[in-house]
């Protein structure tokens, strides 16, 4: 069974930059496709970055582009989130997720293999 656990959230202030990191364990993600969401409070939950398990297609949300970078790295079975320029928009419960299918990812983080339990980003001054 996939399980995920994500680290690296925190207070950071505005055009600061995160981390985050999902550590991934029963399985090896090398044969998943990732994904990251943010839940901002009173919204939907909405995806973030998507990379297909090659990386040869990885997309982002219109509001992150060029300024969120999703990553992986099969040696340490995980996967990242770099965020630069940081807005308090951004401020959301963040959550990575994975699954065979790319396309179940963007469709949503309900019914994926694996789902990471949370880390919150505050990004305030």
């Amino acid at each position: 069974q996939l399980q995920l656990v994500e680290s690296g959230g925190g207070l950071v202030q505005p055009g600061g930059s995160l981390r985050l990191s999902c550590a991934a364990s029963g399985r090896d993600l090398d044969y998943y496709a990732i994904g990251w969401f943010r839940q901002a409070p009173g919204k939907e939950r909405e995806v973030v970055s998507a990379s297909s398990f090659s990386g040869s297609s990885i997309s982002y949300l219109d509001a992150v582009k060029g300024r969120f970078t999703i990553s992986r790295d099969n040696t340490r079975n995980t996967m990242y989130l770099q965020m630069n320029s940081l807005k308090p928009e951004d401020t959301a419960v963040y959550y990575c997720a994975a699954d065979h299918s790319l396309e179940l990812i963007l469709q949503g983080y309900e019914y994926l293999e694996g789902r990471g339990q949370g880390t919150l980003v505050t990004v305030s001054s």
